[in-house]
């Protein structure tokens, strides 16, 4: 009589949703592990050794260390769109698929870009702390006031999937006129001709670009004193993309009027610098933190790695 078949041996990095481990469960040899904190790249390492599959998220850098030598690990199902911190050269060098979740997460993090807008320009954040500390004293005419949206310009910087819902909702909801900057033409009209002359043109940035080497600091001081003093720069995308150090001196000098903040550069590092301005709102990385779309994303990567393992094509594969 033959042996059963053992069953892929998978990691899981973080814990993911209930429902998405029962999934994975049912399926493979799951390895959870007890706390959820993020593995070091030595940890990485022995994992992509002793695991068929590493199911990883934007939190883990996988560099060209985690693939050298050969791996027993034939896939990385990530956890998120960005993939930025997986070393994909050395990923097809070593022959393991890399799969990413597109889609699933559009909306939930378009509709954060939007609140961060609103947070920032109606000075929401400054309000409900005054409010918490017992500072408030009651209603005045001339307290808080911020501005409104209605009718301002937004400039989306990447007009992938998330950047055209932002736009989306801007115009629909709001009655903003879109102004967009990308490296490919995806047929709207409002495309400007550079970087520059979107930041010259926008009331408010809103920036959708993947993290990587042709972005990194893509945002610096030029870019936000063309934004000017009255300005909102809004980044839910990779904190890399902006120069941080810049940010800081721009808000500083008055040369851009705030901004709203989901990423950073070194996370879960936060400068002080920004921790302690009134004009920037900061979120702890919230951009897909619904229900639905973190279910959907670990769904996504299930799906990805029963495809694979059965042979099959998979559709999600980045590399």
């Amino acid at each position: 009589m033959p042996r059963p078949r053992s069953r892929p041996r998978i990691l899981l990095t973080r814990k993911w949703p209930s429902a998405c481990e029962a999934r994975l469960a049912g399926d493979f040899d799951v390895t959870l592990r007890q706390d959820d904190t993020q593995m070091t790249a030595a940890e990485i390492r022995a994992a992509m050794q002793s695991h068929d599959a590493v199911c990883a998220t934007v939190t883990d850098p996988m560099g060209a260390e985690a693939f050298a030598g050969g791996t027993r690990a034939r896939i990385v199902g990530n956890y998120g769109v960005g993939v930025n911190h997986i070393d994909l050269g050395a990923a097809r060098a070593a022959g393991v698929a890399v799969t990413n979740t597109p889609d699933c997460l559009t909306e939930a993090t378009a509709d954060l870009a939007v609140t961060l807008m609103l947070m920032v320009a109606r000075r929401a954040g400054e309000g409900e702390r005054e409010l918490r500390a017992g500072g408030w004293t009651g209603w005045r005419p001339t307290h808080l006031v911020g501005r409104g949206l209605r009718g301002k310009v937004l400039g989306v910087v990447g007009m992938g999937r998330i950047g055209r819902e932002v736009a989306r909702i801007a115009r629909d909801g709001f009655g903003m006129r879109v102004v967009w900057w990308n490296r490919s033409d995806v047929g709207m009209a409002g495309r400007m001709d550079s970087l520059a002359a979107l930041m010259a043109a926008a009331d408010v940035v809103s920036l959708h670009v993947p993290g990587g080497a042709e972005t990194d600091a893509m945002i610096g001081m030029a870019e936000l004193e063309a934004l000017g003093p009255a300005g909102i720069l809004i980044n839910t995308a990779r904190g890399t993309v902006v120069d941080e150090s810049a940010l800081v001196a721009a808000l500083r000098q008055g040369r851009i009027g705030g901004a709203g903040l989901d990423v950073y550069a070194r996370e879960p590092q936060v400068p002080e610098a920004l921790r302690t301005r009134e004009d920037v709102v900061l979120l702890p990385h919230l951009g897909s933190a619904v229900a639905e779309a973190r279910v959907a994303m670990g769904m996504m990567v299930a799906d990805a790695l029963d495809a694979f393992f059965a042979g099959r094509e998979v559709a999600t594969r980045v590399a």
